[in-house]
């Protein structure tokens, strides 16, 4: 397993598609998931510490765990199929919990653990950046811009959408 870092969030143009990007620490090599805009937000806004007024559904889901005494203390990215990312929620108590790749990702930044992926999803979903792209994905500019993001957004903007069946969706 490959350790990763939640680089950000990108809204990509022109498709109009959120993408979460991860970076494999001390690596060249990152892995964009294509994900929802609502994921997409979940995940910029936990990581630039935006508190909501009420709990959102990530929100909740730790609040449950904490209430319950559990806690997460890994994400695993474990398989790419069909375009699909799947993924893994370790609990403390070694209970492991099937997930989407991208509400995985959202519950990692907000639970502060580790994000894990295996070599054959790092080897087929990832891309090697050269030095001058490595500097566009710094995180501190990817919070900034989907900030800007947030601020763009509308409440139709989360309606259900449907993707291409050749989405690599989260």
């Amino acid at each position: 397993m490959l350790t990763m870092d939640v680089l950000g969030v990108r809204a990509r143009v022109p498709d109009n598609e959120v993408v979460v990007v991860l970076g494999e620490r001390g690596g060249p090599r990152v892995v964009p998931i294509v994900i929802g805009p609502r994921e997409g937000a979940a995940i910029a806004s936990a990581q630039a510490g935006l508190v909501p007024p009420r709990p959102q559904t990530h929100d909740l889901f730790m609040n449950t765990l904490a209430a319950v005494g559990r806690s997460v203390v890994e994400v695993r990215i474990m398989d790419l199929r069909e375009g699909t990312f799947h993924a893994e929620l370790v609990l403390d108590n070694g209970v492991v919990v099937d997930s989407r790749a991208s509400d995985a990702i959202a519950l990692a930044v907000r639970a502060g653990c580790e994000v894990q992926c295996t070599e054959d999803v790092v080897e087929e979903a990832g891309v090697v950046l050269e030095e001058e792209d490595a500097a566009e994905v710094d995180e501190e500019e990817a919070v900034e811009q989907f900030k800007e993001f947030l601020e763009s957004i509308s409440p139709e903007d989360f309606e259900e959408q449907r993707l291409p069946s050749t989405s690599t969706g989260g």
